[in-house]
């Protein structure tokens, strides 16, 4: 699928300002036809966009959540009193995270705090190669950038810091009470609404670089949510108004204070509350690694950000990005 072209991100921006637009008035707009209009709209709505037609009023958008704006994004951010970030819109991308990461490998110079967010992923990735479903103009697709200066063993704990910024954030802007799953989904009413990807790049002992992905779910169309394997919500069904942009900002600012946190005491200051957040504390888990499968009951996290789980009356930690943690079937 192409990136939309100039008249495709016209007719958005339109659409945008909410209320009806007409094809004829958007042709005379743009200098094209009717029927090109109408290709256009067709095309936009197979990216997943859900804009639909009334006789004699025309266009529409059903969407609330708008679409992103880099000067509305900057204006949010320094209003919360930060200045660092550098924020970059693409309207598709194949993953923001892999562009970080191609970035890195190119030896690009990359300041901390560089972020990068889509209208669209297609390619997006979730943890073990699983697809996150990128929708255009639906859901946030983020990156961000960070350097580490004490080596790949120092990061070890970082998604337990970054669930922690999504929670001040949602909190912060739609005081929502979310649910956090080892090591890196976050939950809302038992179902999942968010999702982490952090990747590294480095040496064991040496300065790493981090690129930490968030996907959120804020106005998933239907049709894209039927590919879906597991019970999800969106924002939209639990927000009476989102601003993208805002949410933007906003994750940023946490974030930095989360990763400036994690710097100075690492997890030691985090992972109590962590545990407060914990979708399945006291519940009989199963772990599994691919190659073989145990349960036991979820004690939490420990300092390093380790899972907890108690078998026969001996707690272990477990640790590694190829764990995945369920809810066991009794």
């Amino acid at each position: 699928m192409k990136a939309p072209d100039g008249n495709k991100l016209a007719i958005l921006n339109a659409l945008n300002q909410r209320g009806f637009i007409s094809g004829q008035l958007l042709g005379e707009q743009l200098g094209i036809s009717r029927a090109a209009v109408s290709k256009h709209i067709q095309s936009l709505q197979e990216m997943g966009l859900d804009i639909f037609k009334v006789s004699g009023k025309g266009y529409s958008l059903n969407n609330t959540v708008g679409l992103l704006d880099q000067n509305k994004i900057a204006q949010c951010y320094q209003a919360l009193g930060s200045r660092g970030a550098q924020v970059e819109v693409h309207p598709i991308i194949d993953s923001t995270n892999s562009e970080l990461m191609r970035r890195i490998a190119a030896k690009q110079t990359l300041d901390s705090g560089t972020v990068i967010v889509a209208e669209m992923q297609q390619a997006g990735r979730g943890r073990r190669g699983r697809v996150w479903q990128s929708p255009f103009g639906a859901n946030l697709y983020y990156s961000y950038f960070w350097r580490l200066d004490d080596g790949l063993q120092a990061a070890m704990g970082m998604s337990i810091a970054v669930g922690l910024a999504v929670y001040d954030t949602l909190k912060a802007l739609y005081q929502l009470d979310i649910e956090l799953k080892w090591p890196n989904d976050i939950y809302l009413n038992k179902e999942k609404l968010a999702g982490v990807l952090v990747e590294l790049d480095g040496q064991p002992q040496g300065p790493c670089q981090l690129v930490i992905g968030i996907g959120i779910n804020l106005q998933m169309p239907e049709s894209f949510s039927q590919q879906i394997d597991q019970a999800w919500t969106d924002l939209n069904q639990h927000c009476e108004q989102i601003d993208k942009n805002q949410l933007v900002a906003h994750l940023t600012y946490h974030l930095e204070l989360r990763l400036a946190q994690y710097s100075q005491t690492g997890l030691h200051d985090m992972y109590q509350q962590w545990n407060l957040l914990n979708a399945f504390a006291g519940q009989c888990v199963e772990l599994n690694t691919g190659h073989r499968s145990w349960r036991g009951i979820c004690e939490g996290i420990d300092a390093n950000g380790g899972i907890r789980i108690r078998q026969d009356g001996e707690v272990k930690s477990y640790f590694g990005g190829e764990i995945s943690l369920r809810k066991a079937q009794l």
